[in-house]
């Protein structure tokens, strides 16, 4: 039996666990290129967030008869009023949220964190809730980065924080249909080991995975790193199991069904509005015998973008396609390690190469493509990428590269804490369009990023790399920082919301796989049209009446 004392958290002021951090000094690149870039010193002393004990912490509102139900449900050692724990349940990871929270600015937490055991828990947690007129949020990993997490400030009723930790087991695996039963609390890399000792994997892989759970994987609509293989988590997820007050909304895991709208969706990127996901049922696939991610590079962010979608019409079904643009690619190298890694990427005998070629070096774009499967089917499917990539003047630059990228890509949040000791912002977007709407959009972005950097008065640095293919488009994932002056959450607001606008005014999605939660829900009616955004309040009107399940996000 799982205790909460075993339920791991990230730091409360910043990303990933105690102990493990970025450092540049042993990447010899990065430092000139950020002062380059946005005139930060790296070598400057970083400042530190407030002390825990600086905090102004708001007391719990918790009533004793509150705490004393929760008790006699759960266990009386898995109920906490603790600043500590109030405050890690408090806010997601969002830049936002990182600001907020290193500053003390705590307007409102919740007033007690429960560990439930099992779903039975948290249904009576639920019904107590409900009885008692409070709010519940569902709390998984904490990784959110658009809102989803935090409490309404202006909300007087008691706030409670469900904690999945303890929910962390696959219960069942399926092996004719292929299908795992998995409580909605277990992490990724927990998830991988459990299926992994009996032969299968998820093949779900985003950014967040080693701090993030399946069910909010679920409630956000999440994609990963292969996803091109296995599907994003919609395509994954086949049935789910939500505590509602009362009653417990189950779907069946059928292959397809025809039985109105599907009920399985409507949880699906709900963000916690409609009840707890307490499990879930998920494809899962035998894990392949063989797995490689290759690098390769293009002339031109245009024909590495035309090489994707060539990969994506074509019968060799990679997991990953990936690639990066000039700026991205530049910031890549400038992360390299002294003489290992990308370094064997600008080695002289490749640029005199590439040279002679007609290639600027400064537009060079550097891609990733995954294959899984037996050893004939990928050597099949490297044979097809090569002679695509070579028809739009790529090449290919083995498997190197590729272990990097395996080893570096959980890594990347770090940099961002690294940053903010330092006084810079950084930050993502991510959206996707039709292939015929994908370079309008990445050109009208980059320029409404720069026109925003400029009205701030800051250096600032925007890149973009493509990183899930679909038949009919892609996603593009920007990420863009600066050193800000002032107030930086003022500054940030207005570069987040030119890149947002950017979005859906060139025909892309608010979101591809970060969900809407706060940060995004004034661009909702715009992305959806005004009717999909009052059907959408509509259904949390009907479903939760009270109010009582994470008020406030996707729709208020």
């Amino acid at each position: 039996m799982s205790r909460t004392e075993d339920v791991a958290h990230m730091k409360w002021w910043g990303w990933g666990v105690d102990g493990v951090g970025f450092d540049h000094r042993d990447k010899p690149a990065l430092a000139p290129f950020v002062m380059a870039k946005i005139g930060l010193d790296l070598n400057t002393r970083g400042r530190p967030p407030l002390p825990f004990d600086k905090l102004d912490v708001p007391p719990s509102r918790a009533p004793a008869e509150l705490l004393e139900t929760l008790g006699k449900a759960i266990g009386e050692e898995h109920v906490h009023t603790d600043d500590l724990e109030r405050v890690v349940h408090t806010y997601g990871k969002s830049l936002r949220d990182l600001l907020r929270v290193r500053s003390g600015v705590l307007p409102r937490v919740p007033d007690v964190v429960v560990y439930p055991l099992d779903e039975e828990q948290v249904r009576a947690i639920v019904d107590e809730v409900v009885m008692a007129d409070a709010v519940v949020i569902a709390f998984g990993g904490g990784s959110n980065i658009v809102g989803s997490l935090e409490p309404e400030r202006d909300e007087t009723r008691p706030i409670v924080s469900i904690d999945l930790g303890r929910l962390d087991r696959v219960l069942s695996i399926d092996d004719d249909a292929g299908l795992a039963r998995i409580q909605a609390g277990a992490q990724g890399p927990s998830i991988e080991e459990q299926l992994g000792e009996r032969g299968w994997t998820l093949g779900h892989f985003p950014d967040s995975f080693t701090h993030s759970t399946l069910g909010g994987w679920i409630a956000t609509r999440s994609s990963g790193m292969q996803s091109d293989k296995y599907g994003d988590i919609a395509d994954i997820t086949r049935a789910v199991r939500v505590v509602m007050p009362g009653r417990v909304l189950a779907t069946r895991a059928v292959p397809s069904t025809s039985t109105g709208p599907s009920v399985r969706e409507m949880v699906l990127g709900s963000e916690g509005r409609l009840g707890v996901i307490t499990e879930a049922t998920v494809q899962v696939h035998r894990t392949p015998a063989e797995r490689v991610i290759l690098g390769y590079l293009f002339p031109s962010w245009e024909q590495g973008v035309a090489a994707m979608q060539a990969i994506s019409a074509s019968d060799s079904a990679p997991s990953v396609t990936r690639v990066s643009d000039a700026r991205e690619t530049a910031f890549s190298f400038a992360t390299r390690k002294k003489s290992r890694g990308l370094s064997s990427l600008v080695s002289k005998a490749m640029q005199t190469v590439l040279s002679r070629r007609g290639w600027d070096l400064s537009s060079t774009c550097l891609s990733f493509i995954g294959f899984e499967g037996g050893e004939g089917h990928v050597a099949r499917q490297k044979a097809e990428v090569k002679s695509i990539v070579h028809e739009h003047g790529g090449i290919v630059i083995g498997r190197g590269p590729g272990v990097l990228y395996d080893q570096k890509k959980f890594d990347t949040p770090y940099i961002r804490d690294y940053l903010l000791d330092r006084g810079a912002v950084a930050d993502v977007s991510e959206t996707s369009a039709a292939w015929s709407e994908l370079l309008p959009l990445y050109r009208h972005t980059i320029t409404e990023a720069g026109r925003a950097f400029d009205s701030i008065g800051v250096e600032g640095w925007v890149m973009c790399h493509l990183s899930h293919s679909y038949h009919s488009g892609a996603c593009l994932y920007f990420t863009f920082a600066f050193r800000h002056g002032g107030d930086p959450v003022d500054q940030y607001d207005v570069v987040k919301a030119a890149i947002q606008q950017s979005f859906v005014d060139r025909a892309g999605t608010l979101s591809h796989h970060h969900a809407v939660g706060v940060e995004h829900a004034r661009w909702l009616a715009q992305d959806i049209s005004a009717a999909g955004a009052d059907l959408v309040a509509g259904l949390f009107s009907a479903a939760d009446p009270g109010r009582h399940f994470n008020p406030g996000k996707i729709v208020r």
